[in-house]
Parts: structure tokens; C-alpha cells; sequence
């Protein structure tokens, strides 16, 4: 059967409405939390307005407008994780933040990190944003246990070897801010990379922080706090994602 013209992916659909990233949407309909017409969800299945859609009880309206894109930049503290999910039962970024919105952050800080995070409902960025090939650029201060030599930074700089995810990261920019601080040029998102990149040349990071996602910097905000990411920001993120904005 020839599905209809208007028909999108299920994953999609439910980003675009605001409603959580398209990784994140693959979980809820592998986990059995997404219905369509009263049956469990399939993964990978495309989805037409008139149709019936539940996700984790709640029904996804699609004859409603969507909702107008919310950007919040976040200052991330320690402590706090960006999963719902967190095994040390850790307060998450969005009851922390408590926005009257549904939103859900875009890509992740580990709990020890801080600093600048995105929180969204505009699904439909986050993939382009997150997509390692489109090596957007993310900038971080770091401090580790050692002092930062030439050595350090040249071996940083030119890649480093990551066993436990057999691969090496890309050529990065770093220069040294002090006795042991660094900061950090990053155009991939492995999990943890700093962190593993500092542990395979022999340190630790004693903090990190991330100050910049692509034109988004961190600025004077304080620890815990946000604001709204402004018309002129958001407009640049759109033009450096190569994405015309229909609003």
C-alpha cells in the first residue's frame, strides 16, 4: 500500500510538536510509551494528521498550530543531569529550570559539567545541531590535575587516540589560560570527549565548563539562571545551520 503524500515520520512528527528530540521519541516507541490509533507505536512508521496520537499518555493534538519555538540558554550547576532517567536519582535540567513549556535540552552536560546548555521544543534543529559531520563549534574551560604543558596541548590538539570507543578524536583548537587550565575548540560530541581525552594522556579534569555552542556564548550569566535566546541569536543559529525558518 502506497503510504499518503503528507505522511512523515512518527519520530519527527512528535519533535515537531515540541514534544521531545527524535532520539529521544525513538525510545518512547521503543519502550511501547507512543500509540496511533489505539495500537502500540512501530519504530520507524510515518504518520498523517487526522490519525490518533498518544505518547506517554497524553494525546499529541496534530490539528492544533504548533507551538512557537521556545530557546532557553541555560547556566548549567554541577550536580544537575540532563536525562530523566539518571541512576543517582539526580534533579534533572528541566525540573531545575521548571518551565511552564515542554522542553528537553539539546544534546547533553554530564552531571560533574556546568555551563552552557540549550533547552528547546523546536525538535526539528536539534538533529542538524547535534550531527557530528556539521562540525559546529563548542568552546570550553577546563582545569585538570597537572600542569598544562606544550606537550599536553599539541598531543590534544592534533587528536587523541580513544580506546574504549576505538576512534580518535578530530584536530582540535586549545590554548593554556593558566598553570592548569586550558581552554578547548571542540567540533565533535563524543560522550565525555574531554574528559577521556585528558585521561588517555595521564590527567583529570578537575571542572569543566562549556562557554559556547556555536554563536550562543554563556556570557555574565550566572550559575542556575536563564534567559530566552534572543531574535538576532536565533536568527544566526538558523543562518550557520543552513535552515530558512517558515515563521
Amino acid at each position: 500500500m502506497n503510504e499518503p503524500a503528507n505522511a512523515i515520520r512518527l519520530n519527527k512528527f512528535l519533535s515537531e510538536m515540541g514534544i521531545c528530540s527524535r532520539r529521544e521519541a525513538d525510545r518512547l516507541i521503543e519502550s511501547g510509551m507512543v500509540f496511533v490509533d489505539g495500537r502500540a507505536a512501530l519504530t520507524g512508521e510515518k504518520v498523517c494528521a487526522h490519525q490518533k496520537i498518544i505518547c506517554s499518555g497524553v494525546e499529541v493534538g496534530a490539528e492544533k498550530n504548533k507551538p512557537e519555538p521556545v530557546w532557553l540558554v541555560v547556566n548549567k550547576p554541577r550536580g544537575i543531569v540532563c536525562t530523566t532517567s539518571d541512576k543517582d536519582r539526580a534533579e534533572n535540567i528541566i525540573d531545575f529550570i521548571g518551565y511552564p513549556q515542554r522542553v528537553f535540552p539539546v544534546g547533553r552536560l554530564d552531571k560533574d559539567s556546568e555551563g552552557l546548555l540549550l533547552l528547546t521544543n523546536e525538535g526539528r534543529l536539534v538533529n542538524p545541531m547535534m550531527r557530528s559531520a556539521n562540525a559546529h563549534e563548542k568552546e570550553y574551560q577546563v582545569k585538570i590535575d597537572r600542569p598544562v604543558t606544550k606537550e599536553f596541548l599539541k598531543a590534544m590538539a592534533r587528536g587523541v587516540e580513544i580506546a574504549e570507543l576505538n576512534t580518535r578524536t578530530r584536530p582540535c583548537k586549545l590554548w593554556a589560560t593558566g598553570k592548569d587550565r586550558f581552554q578547548i575548540i571542540l567540533t565533535q560530541g563524543l560522550n565525555r570527549q574531554i574528559r577521556r581525552m585528558c585521561e588517555a594522556l595521564g590527567c583529570n579534569v578537575l571542572e569543566l565548563k562549556r562557554i559556547r555552542i556555536m554563536n550562543i556564548h554563556l556570557g555574565t550569566l550566572k550559575t542556575g539562571s536563564w534567559r530566552k535566546m534572543t531574535a538576532d541569536e536565533y536568527q544566526e543559529m538558523l543562518s550557520l545551520l543552513r535552515i530558512k525558518t517558515d515563521r
